[in-house]
């Protein structure tokens, strides 16, 4: 079988790492992981106790020359406020950005492709100048071909509608298309747990609160309060936030969602390890990628890049074995 090298950089709890190890399996390929980044801690214990290595930290702090050569790169990487863009151009634009970061690392090891992963709200960022930027940078700076589009999580068998902008490069020419939606979602009688502890059931306060305010159309169903406190009720859930209002998403209007139910709405097996806090697991299940979302999209971008051995991987292997 193939062997499919790949970095993850703002690499979380290992959302994109997952999607990966699953996509590889089912077409008959080896996933190999040869560079992990997080500056968070506690990112990295979880990602060390589910993977078996500890992502390295700061990547801005990383030379790009020390990361391995691979086939394809994965970052989610943070949406900072570009408060220069606009103003400079090619890479200067985006210079002081953690995308910069992105870039410097494509530019110099030129993987056959990558997917990056943002929040919807990057499409509409600065008028749309920041994207435009963004893609700019990918197709004249570094020469990728380069399509992107917002998903959902709720069209990929995951109940939580979560929306995220996904960009996809690749140096040759191919035939890349996003996929299309699959439903329906997973029910949330398969999500959510059947004994939960006592500690994660809202005030009596709040209950009546909720209760008063609300009645929902479904037996099962996530109770979700916006900014302006209106309440509303799917037979799903709102995105997770990990910083959200302690009870921002109520099952049945009663009870928060357990360190596992959120794990499992963004497509985390029950074999993945939880080995932080209830408040670390809530602030990384909502800084996650749905892995199902990103797995479809890996799917369709696999074939492309599961080829033989080409002449410049070849090159690479020579550089890595006696020096560039």
């Amino acid at each position: 079988m193939e062997r499919i090298k790949f970095i993850d950089l703002f690499c979380g709890i290992g959302g994109f790492r997952t999607a990966m190890d699953q996509a590889c399996i089912e077409n008959d390929l080896i996933p190999d992981c040869v560079f992990s980044s997080d500056i968070d801690k506690y990112c990295q214990d979880s990602y060390e106790a589910n993977f078996g290595h500890r992502p390295t930290g700061d990547i801005t702090q990383v030379d790009e020359k020390d990361i391995p050569y691979h086939d394809v790169l994965f970052a989610g990487f943070p949406c900072q406020p570009f408060s220069i863009i606009g103003q400079m151009k090619g890479f200067n634009d985006i210079r002081g950005t953690l995308f910069f970061d992105i870039a410097r690392i494509i530019k110099h090891k030129k993987p056959k492709a990558f997917i990056l992963e943002n929040v919807k709200q990057l499409v509409g960022h600065n008028g749309g100048k920041t994207l435009k930027t963004i893609i700019k940078t990918l197709e004249k700076d570094l020469g990728y071909t380069v399509k992107f589009t917002v998903l959902n999580a709720l069209d990929f068998g995951l109940p939580q509608k979560r929306e995220r902008v996904i960009i996809v490069g690749h140096r040759e020419p191919i035939l890349f298309s996003f996929p299309q939606p699959i439903r329906p979602f997973k029910p949330l009688s398969e999500v959510l747990e059947k004994k939960v502890d006592k500690k994660h059931y809202a005030s009596e306060y709040i209950l009546k609160k909720r209760k008063e305010s609300h009645k929902s159309a479904y037996k099962l169903s996530i109770w979700h309060e916006n900014k302006a406190g209106n309440i509303c009720s799917y037979p799903y859930s709102c995105a997770l936030r990990s910083g959200a209002s302690y009870n921002y998403l109520l099952v049945n209007g009663e009870r928060r969602l357990t360190p596992r139910e959120m794990f499992r709405l963004q497509g985390f097996s029950d074999t993945y390890k939880i080995v932080v806090s209830d408040g670390e697991a809530k602030r990384q299940a909502g800084n996650a990628v749905p892995v199902n979302l990103v797995k479809a999209v890996i799917n369709k971008l696999l074939p492309y890049v599961a080829t033989s051995m080409d002449m410049t991987s070849v090159l690479n292997e020579y550089e890595v074995t006696y020096g560039e």
